[in-house]
């Protein structure tokens, strides 16, 4: 039978599934028909697996066998930079043309084990560098609501695939807003989760002490779902953070109080629109009895110089690696530095080749101190005021983008106006806090908007608290 994943949530998928209205085949076979019907269109997957469907089939016999996992039958997409054993992995870079992951990713393994069906791999920016996917190599992916329009990054490619209904869920990384900028763009729920919450041992790194694996769905309560199955500790992850080591728990005893960073969100270039749908989110929040107050982050206006000091410097050093002699791209220059210039220089596409070149510069002999630990100097502010900040409020909101989903090609000539993007995504990673956006509502062109709710280290009870009274409101509201 056909199902409609655009109206089905995990959550309703779930109880379907257990009263036996479908089948997990069903959900798989629907979910190919969507993406046969408009993928070619979004070019949201980088490829679609051939066994989705008896993947499915193993799902619903294991049902059958009294099986309860947390997501057995559920149709998921996999970022390219997610290692499944056995299946292609690129990175969406030809340097990794062709390789297959030796091994599953931590979260993978974890998704194994609650049954979890592999639809395909998703579209991404090269290395998960950008923000509109259009540095792919194997081509961009459009924005479902516009097809002239991005769908954001790095992670574009799941964020398309939930927002035109071809899977329930997704998972992604997000190293500067990688999540939660294309979440917003396309008008789906995406987590930024806690530094160490989620393993990385199998994510493709681009800066090590800013990655984040974390999900993509259509409702935080499904978030939610996805969070607790992939989160917890790994040995194989010296970053990952115990079980027990913090145990912030939603507030349900008295209101919200939620801070608002005025002097950052009020900065030239913000959108009007993204403004004026900020500014009634807030009055809705506030009607509802959640408490609104002006909060200082004064070092935030430097987040952005700080992220790109720190993230190029440890790309450049992560992505020393492919060099063409231990794995993917091999070309033939000659000699050993003639082969390993030529193969970097046609693997790599030309966003991956600038990051590079800046880390390297700013970790250079003469600029270490300079720059880079004068960055991390800064870093430690940044912490600083989000710890006082925290004092004194739940949660910390700000939209999630400056702007709504921009046409194709508008930003790829002018970096600096692509990295202005990330200015409200940015101070999370470097903070290493949980951060969640949601819908908030559309443009006068029916552009998606989207609301980011920021919480201290640890604090995705008080995000999926406060996220799922958001959506209530607006559904109230609607």
């Amino acid at each position: 039978m056909s199902v409609d994943l655009n109206k089905l949530t995990i959550e309703e998928a779930l109880k379907g599934l257990s009263s036996g209205d479908f089948s997990s085949e069903d959900l798989v076979k629907s979910a190919l028909s969507v993406i046969s019907e408009h993928d070619g269109d979004v070019h949201a997957y980088l490829e679609v697996f051939s066994d989705a469907i008896e993947q499915a089939k193993v799902a619903d016999q294991k049902r059958k066998n009294g099986d309860k996992g947390m997501l057995l039958g559920v149709p998921i997409a996999i970022k390219d930079n997610i290692l499944i054993e056995g299946r292609h992995v690129t990175a969406a870079s030809k340097i990794l043309e062709g390789y297959v992951a030796p091994y599953d990713a931590t979260v993978i393994k974890k998704l194994k084990d609650e049954g979890a069906v592999f639809i395909g791999r998703t579209n991404m920016d090269e290395f998960a560098m950008g923000g509109s996917t259009e540095n792919s190599a194997f081509g961009v992916t459009k924005n479902p609501h516009d097809l002239s329009r991005v769908a954001g990054g790095s992670s574009g490619g799941s964020a398309a695939a939930v927002a035109m209904g071809s899977v329930l869920g997704a998972l992604g990384s997000d190293t500067g807003g990688s999540i939660r900028q294309p979440a917003s763009l396309c008008g789906v729920v995406g987590l930024k989760t806690t530094y160490g919450s989620v393993s990385r041992h199998g994510l493709m790194a681009m800066g090590s002490s800013l990655d984040q694996i974390g999900p993509f769905a259509k409702t935080v309560a499904d978030a939610e779902i996805l969070f607790r199955a992939i989160s917890g500790h790994d040995k194989m992850d010296s970053t990952s953070l115990p079980d027990d080591s913090y145990d912030f728990k939603e507030k349900k005893d008295k209101p919200f109080v939620v801070g608002v960073p005025r002097d950052f969100v009020s900065a030239p270039g913000i959108d009007k629109e993204v403004l004026s749908n900020f500014e009634r989110s807030l009055e809705l929040l506030k009607k509802d009895g959640v408490e609104i107050r002006d909060v200082d982050l004064p070092s935030l206006k430097h987040s952005l110089a700080v992220y790109y000091i720190l993230m190029p410097a440890e790309a450049s050093t992560n992505l020393a690696r492919f060099d063409g002699v231990r794995f993917g791209l091999s070309e033939d220059g000659g000699d050993v530095l003639g082969s390993y210039m030529k193969t970097r220089g046609d693997g790599f596409g030309r966003e991956v080749r600038r990051r590079i070149m800046l880390g390297a510069y700013v970790l250079s002999s003469g600029y270490y101190d300079a720059y880079y630990n004068k960055a991390n100097a800064v870093r430690a502010l940044i912490n600083e005021d989000f710890e006082k900040a925290f004092a004194s409020v739940d949660a910390i909101v700000t939209p999630t983008s400056p702007v709504p989903a921009f046409k194709i090609g508008e930003k790829s000539e002018d970096p600096l106006a692509m990295y202005l993007a990330d200015i409200f995504t940015v101070p999370v990673n470097l903070a290493g806090i949980p951060a969640i956006s949601i819908p908030s509502g559309f443009t006068e062109q029916k552009l998606p908007l989207g609301i980011q709710f920021i919480a201290r280290r640890g604090g995705e009870e008080t995000l999926f608290g406060l996220g799922k009274k958001f959506e209530l409101i607006r559904e109230n509201h609607a």
